[in-house]
């Protein structure tokens, strides 16, 4: 970031003292000046400094520096999960800090100069609070724009830049062209189906949560994901009907469920199974025998079901 330099003006009248004797005193009118004029404003390094904008062009100049912020905000808010959050957080914050390094290079109308100052100081906190974000986006405490800009908003990060702006009343100075909502913990009910084939299948898949964060679990043949079901915390449920076939599954905790992007908004964590289920119907001239599963959640002990987590990018959504 590139720190403006305050310039320091001063009017400067030089003056040079003469000591006369009355006899060789000069009449007023004819002495020649002693010293130059003050009346033009100079920096401290004698270069005169830059004339003030018109209304007009510091208003197209703040057109200029907001339109890029205010076009990465809309991304942002458009961002429906963990896989590129990031990405969008660093180039928001890169996008406001250059809106900053162009409106610290310009000297504003005289009205509205303090204002503008505060306006700066406003977008630089703005920045750094994309930053802030960044990092509780790469540690999976946030994991979506929407949520990004509701934590923004409870900590008045958003109200901030807004009332700079309202200050530089009559020049379009809002950055801010979206909403943020208020934040929510939305859930689903326990062994509600987001996706599900036919189960024709005679075993069933039994899944428990012992964790303290709700999850989605999902089911995947081959490619083809074939089962995703909502298990509440401290709960268990049984995916019925379950078809013969090797499964992988994989599962995702976290805090308030976007049925939309499929996703927790916050606290999100990634994990899969690494050994696959075998589902599989034998016939006899007798009888007919199956296997059943029961996958626990949650570390236990005994337990002989190992998980590792997974990138964002690799979970199947």
């Amino acid at each position: 970031m590139t720190t403006p330099r305050l310039l320091s003006c001063v009017v400067i009248t030089a003056l040079t003292l003469c000591a006369c004797t009355a006899g060789d005193r000069e009449p007023a009118a004819d002495r020649p000046a002693t010293g130059a004029g003050a009346d033009e404003t100079t920096s401290s390094s004698g270069t005169p400094a830059p004339a003030a904008l018109t209304a007009e062009e510091y208003r197209s100049e703040l057109e200029k520096a907001r339109g890029p912020v205010r076009d990465a905000l809309r991304k942002l808010a458009a961002t429906d999960g963990p896989k590129s959050l990031d990405g969008r957080l660093e180039r928001t914050s890169t996008t406001v800090n250059d809106a900053v390094t162009r409106l610290a290079e310009l000297t504003p109308p005289t009205e509205v100069r303090t204002a503008h100052d505060a306006y700066l100081t406003a977008l630089r906190r703005f920045a750094a609070a994309f930053d802030t974000a960044r990092q509780e986006a790469q540690n999976q405490e946030i994991c979506t724009g929407p949520a990004v800009l509701t934590r923004m908003e409870r900590e008045d990060e958003l109200t901030a830049v807004r009332e700079a702006a309202r200050s530089l009343s009559g020049y379009p100075a809002d950055v801010v062209p979206v909403k943020a909502a208020a934040q929510r913990t939305r859930r689903l009910p326990n062994g509600r189906y987001v996706r599900s084939e036919s189960r024709t299948g005679r075993g069933y898949l039994e899944l428990r949560n012992g964790n303290r964060q709700d999850a989605v679990v999902v089911v995947v043949r081959g490619k083809k994901k074939v089962v995703t079901v909502y298990v509440r915390k401290k709960s268990k449920f049984k995916v019925r009907g379950v078809r013969d076939g090797s499964y992988k599954v994989y599962y995702t905790l976290g805090d308030d469920w976007d049925s939309r992007a499929r996703t927790f908004t916050r606290s999100c964590a990634f994990e899969r199974f690494e050994k696959a289920l075998r589902f599989r119907t034998t016939y006899t001239a007798t009888q007919i025998s199956w296997k059943n599963w029961t996958l626990t959640l949650n570390p236990v002990v005994g337990g002989n079901a190992r998980s590792r987590r997974v990138k964002p990018g690799d979970f199947p959504t």
